[in-house]
């Protein structure tokens, strides 16, 4: 029996789905729920992002798989499995006013989206709705804590890691660990309309073809994340151990579920923080991961000049590489063609998965910026285009980190060195041998630096360097230390 109805603002509603894509613990249908008789759902898969996308994208293919669930999730919580998802492949910007206005709903519902592209296009969705009389709710999910809920003591963003995670650890409380539930009212989930009683559109229907998603085996939807979930629970406490050794099952794997929203935020760092309680090195260091993300996105909402510039005006100044040499090393850094086994096996691995192990991001990052010399906006667009879990916030802010032009980075001299990083977190070669097998059959201490390995070893493995795998593409120590003349820029500038 259902629960007896309180009294509600608004006979019917709709909620707009974007990166939220769960029916528990989420929290503009929460609210929906709470304040609509009737509630519709609704996602769309927005024109004017696929438009720009390859016609074989394995995010566009992860979400296809994740609405099916989500609308059989619904249609499940619905009063005779009556209800379910709305699914159109429209412009958004016109999509959700004019189905509001088809079904009646005296209000949308969703979740915040900070992105400059997102919030311009709220704020037009949000014109239209108030012109033909209808409200806009939008409300926090996608992160613990945003936008201004963590500000120093004078009221201003941090711009600092550790003190902004003090004062996050602060403020997190029960309350706002808190779930949100959804279930209790689900007896006010809306019967599909006939006009819309269609199933969620395939990738053909979509233009798009299969991206190999089921060769990855990568789970989807809620019931995906909540396996991984379940899994790394099992792991938490070794992750202080294991998260920075790419062929060690460390990290969580949750990455390109937090992206869309197929977890709760809140439900992991509510984990995190008991086991954390509980005394739980890993669960502390997991749980620190989660703030970096609220941190970053923080950032780019006050900060938004971020998305296109440095966040230190000072790093704008750097001359970055530039023409076809430049253009072709970068072609070579993409293509894993460096010549370095760490920096090519894991641009083997985004382009193979689009995953990449965050250790690894670090050092190809590092590698592009201060051993190539080119700007880090190459590398964070080229990641944008290949990573699955791709957010702009969190990947802008690990290339601003890297190139030391942001908030809190790493400093201009600290440089990766490729061949040091390798023969530290990659110690017996497993990860560069699985990605890279031309260079399986070498001992495993010249895996790391191939052009510095004996004669004999080469040709035991079959191995002609320039031929079966490419000479370094440039020279770490010259590099470096012509990283350190282009960055001196940035001390004149500031100064």
């Amino acid at each position: 029996m259902a629960p007896p109805s309180s009294p509600t603002p608004y006979l019917c509603g709709l909620v707009w789905f974007r990166r939220d894509l769960r029916a528990d613990d989420q929290a503009a249908l929460h609210h929906a729920l709470n304040q609509c008789q009737q509630v519709h759902c609704v996602f769309v898969f927005d024109t004017e992002i696929l438009d720009d996308l390859p016609r074989q994208d394995r995010r566009v293919e992860f979400l296809r798989e994740t609405l099916v669930e989500l609308d059989a999730t619904l249609r499940s919580l619905s009063p005779q499995g009556t209800g379910g998802l709305i699914v159109q492949h429209a412009l958004a910007a016109q999509a959700v006013p004019a189905l509001a206005a088809e079904l009646g709903a005296q209000a949308v519902f969703a979740n915040h989206d900070d992105e400059p592209q997102a919030l311009a296009r709220d704020a037009l969705v949000r014109t239209r709705l108030a012109a033909a009389g209808r409200a806009f709710h939008t409300f926090k999910d996608h992160m613990v804590l945003e936008r201004s809920e963590v500000l120093t003591q004078s009221a201003s963003p941090y711009s600092v890691f550790t003190p902004y995670k003090n004062a996050w650890l602060k403020k997190a409380d029960a309350q706002v660990l808190a779930e949100l539930p959804v279930a209790p009212l689900a007896h006010r989930l809306a019967p599909l309309p006939q006009a819309r009683c269609r199933p969620v559109p395939t990738l053909t229907e979509l233009g798009f073809e299969p991206a190999g998603l089921s060769e990855l085996k990568l789970p989807t939807g809620s019931t995906g994340g909540q396996a991984l979930f379940k899994d790394f629970l099992d792991r938490i406490d070794r992750y202080e151990d294991t998260r920075n050794f790419p062929a060690v099952k460390g990290p969580s794997y949750l990455s390109v579920h937090l992206r869309f929203g197929t977890v709760s935020p809140r439900l992991l760092a509510r984990s995190a923080h008991s086991r954390m309680q509980s005394g739980s090195a890993g669960a502390s260091t997991w749980l620190s991961e989660l703030i970096w993300r609220d941190f970053y996105f923080q950032i780019l909402h006050h900060h938004p000049h971020v998305a296109e510039r440095s966040f230190k005006p000072a790093y704008d100044a750097i001359q970055w590489e530039a023409g076809p040499q430049a253009e072709a090393l970068f072609a070579a850094w993409c293509e894993g063609r460096t010549g370095y086994p760490l920096v090519d096996a894991a641009m083997a691995q985004i382009n193979q998965t689009g995953y990449m192990h965050n250790r690894l991001r670090m050092v190809v990052a590092s590698f592009l910026v201060k051993d190539l010399g080119i700007d880090w906006r190459w590398g964070e667009r080229y990641f944008a285009r290949q990573l699955n879990d791709f957010d702009l916030a969190a990947n802008n802010g690990g290339w601003q980190w890297a190139s030391s032009s942001g908030c809190d980075a790493q400093p201009y001299f600290r440089i990766f060195n490729p061949v040091s990083q390798s023969q530290k977190f990659d110690p017996e070669g497993k990860f560069i041998r699985r990605y890279l097998p031309q260079l399986a059959a070498l001992p495993t201490p010249a895996l790391h630096a191939p052009w510095a390995a004996r004669p004999l070893d080469l040709q035991v493995a079959g191995i002609t360097l320039g031929r079966d795998y490419p000479l370094p593409v440039v020279d770490h120590d010259a590099a470096r230390q012509k990283t350190l003349q282009r960055y001196a820029v940035v001390k004149q500038v500031a100064g």
